[in-house]
């Protein structure tokens, strides 16, 4: 038992500083990639501009209807056979962003659609051009509405990176892996890892509370 605790406070830091170096960086990066994805996919679907409204949602169609890991085997296995090549980093980036860029455009969708229609009539009866009673009235409104819905988006996220061990990306779960082939114990360190998975959640889930009580305390 003493051996067991040992590897766990070793293993540990082991662990814990590819999580920081890593799988933190990758989830910001992702997601902030994916709110872009997100915002400019819900404006085009608001808007109703025909073309561009179909290829939106073939878009979220076909993100959404397709598992993550298979989207990364595509990105980071089947693309070379093409010609291109990405680093496992950056395939997981763009991988992460377009699949949560889905996701979250019908979250700032809905959003948008909650804003009451008066809005932009005002807005726009005051002289403010579209875009500009999108971005200065309307858009403001729906990104406060989609607040919470987003947040648990990014803490998804971050669990969802663990997936990109299966394309060679050394964040904490790849390491995990890396300590059990070599310690045979395999209970212990994935209960530890998932611990800090749950730490970090935990941490996101706090600073989304305290956020979303200054935006009311704002309203």
């Amino acid at each position: 038992m003493g051996e067991l605790w040992q590897l766990l406070i070793d293993s540990f830091w082991q662990i814990l500083l590819p999580g920081l170096t890593m799988t933190i960086p990758l989830t910001v990066i992702s997601f902030t990639f994916a709110m872009v994805i997100a915002v400019v996919t819900a404006l085009i679907q608001f808007a109703g501009v025909p073309v561009l409204r179909h290829a939106a949602r073939f878009y979220i169609w076909v993100v959404r209807g397709t598992p993550l890991l298979v989207q990364l085997f595509v990105v980071f296995y089947g693309l070379p056979h093409v010609g291109i090549l990405i680093d496992p980093f950056p395939a997981a980036v763009l991988v992460f962003s377009i699949n949560e860029g889905a996701y979250c455009a019908e979250t700032v969708r809905g959003a948008l659609e909650a804003v009451p229609p008066g809005q932009m009539e005002a807005a726009l009866c005051v002289g403010l051009s579209w875009p500009q009673a999108m971005g200065r009235i309307v858009l403001p409104q729906a990104l406060r509405t989609a607040f919470p819905s987003l947040s648990n988006s990014l803490i998804a996220m971050i669990k969802d990176t663990s997936l990109a061990a299966n394309i060679t990306v050394t964040e904490m779960f790849m390491v995990t892996q890396r300590i059990v082939a070599r310690t045979y114990e395999p209970l212990a360190l994935y209960m530890e890892v998932g611990l800090i998975y749950l730490l970090f959640c935990t941490v996101l889930t706090r600073a989304q509370r305290f956020a979303e009580s200054r935006l009311r305390h704002y309203g």
